[in-house]
């Protein structure tokens, strides 16, 4: 609306619209200062679901950084005596009708059914155990490097608290959930780490150059593809030598899933390359005398940054749930090691859905990384392009 259509009957602007067309000028104007950067992070905070993820994903990396902090119990370690014991709520309010502000737990005891022939864990009511916060525990190195046994919260012996229940070795399923996301959580980034490297230099090469190399090398990428992917990991796995460490075998699935995962990046980079060579920029550069590498590293790929970053968050939940599906099959994390798809083995057989629903919460862990995940792409390849409506 210009100045004359805002004018009223005596002559006048109207004051709100003036106001409205002042503000609207001068986010203009503060628009056409900030950077492409700028504007990319500012249309990214707009979505508010790619935002609440991203504090989602963060608070899920700082639970592996800190799990063993966050962990009352040393994961592997086994209770004889605490066997499929379901999850405990921590109590407020006692059999007497007491309230407590600080929260308690009972100690139980275990009790065989001999009609179902499994342990049922009785508690003794006579002794309260109040739940406190820092307190000592098994002997770990926080962050790597710094020994310690504080935990952020515990209850005395003989009482013990299980917020998530234990497994079929009596193991905690919360200790072990935390010490799985390390795996879980950091083999996507690894993964897709490779894979960006692969798919991206060999994506760029191959539209750049074109001709026979573009010809043998989408000839390559389309016979990987066309592997089974199942049969292929259970092929590469089966190779692995079983005396490897679990350092080794994490680093060999990561390899594993980055091979078959590249391809599709590749494809995605040679398309906007095969663009790219043709535009004025490119021109301008081989008409000055720039070298193939310059071009392709000074003006390729920083065109194809933010795509690159688009697929490769894309990618992440693809490589959570391969290496969950993997270690659910076998062919993955073996034990002592942990991850997400390894505690959801022991929830394999049909009577866990009866009675032990509880070994299925690993589940929600992975539903929730994996759409925290998919919601940043999502925010991240709206914000590549800050100026669409």
């Amino acid at each position: 609306m210009s100045l004359k259509n805002a004018v009223e009957p005596g002559g006048a602007a109207t004051p709100s619209v003036v106001l409205g067309q002042t503000k609207e000028m001068s986010e203009k104007t503060e628009v056409g200062r900030l950077s492409l950067g700028q504007l990319m992070f500012r249309r990214f905070l707009r979505n508010r679901m790619a935002v609440m993820s991203s504090v989602v994903l963060i608070c899920m990396y700082l639970m592996a950084i800190f799990a063993d902090f966050l962990a009352p119990y040393e994961y592997n370690h086994r209770s004889e005596f605490d066997i499929l014991k379901a999850p405990q709520t921590p109590y407020f309010i006692d059999e007497f009708g007491k309230f407590s502000l600080r929260p308690f737990v009972y100690a139980t005891t275990p009790v065989l059914d001999t009609n179902t022939f499994r342990y049922i864990h009785k508690e003794d009511t006579s002794q309260k155990y109040y739940k406190k916060l820092f307190v000592h525990g098994y002997p770990y190195k926080l962050l790597g490097f710094i020994p310690t046994d504080i935990h952020l919260f515990g209850v005395d012996e003989p009482a013990k608290l299980f917020i998530f229940g234990t497994d079929s070795n009596g193991r905690d399923l919360y200790s072990r959930i935390l010490a799985g996301s390390r795996i879980s959580m950091t083999m996507g980034l690894v993964g897709v780490f490779i894979t960006i490297i692969m798919g991206a230099s060999l994506g760029t090469v191959s539209g750049y150059y074109g001709g026979i190399v573009d010809t043998l090398m989408q000839r390559g990428i389309e016979l990987l593809m066309s592997f089974p992917t199942v049969p292929l990991w259970a092929a590469l796995a089966a190779i692995f030598p079983q005396d490897w460490s679990p350092v080794q075998r994490y680093f060999a699935i990561s390899l594993i899933l980055s091979l078959v995962g590249w391809t599709g990046l590749a494809r995605q980079v040679r398309a906007k390359v095969l663009s790219y060579r043709e535009m004025d920029f490119a021109s301008s550069a081989k008409a000055i005398g720039a070298t193939d590498s310059r071009i392709i590293f000074y003006h390729m790929l920083p065109n194809a940054f933010s795509h690159i970053i688009i697929v490769a968050t894309l990618s992440i939940p693809g490589m959570i749930l391969t290496e969950t599906s993997l270690s659910f099959l076998g062919l993955g994390i073996l034990p002592p090691a942990t991850s997400w798809g390894a505690l959801l083995r022991d929830a394999q057989d049909v009577s866990v859905l009866l009675n032990s629903t509880w070994l299925l919460i690993p589940t929600i862990f992975v539903i929730i990384a994996v759409l925290a995940f998919n919601f940043v792409g999502d925010g991240l390849r709206d914000a590549a392009d800050p100026f669409a409506i």
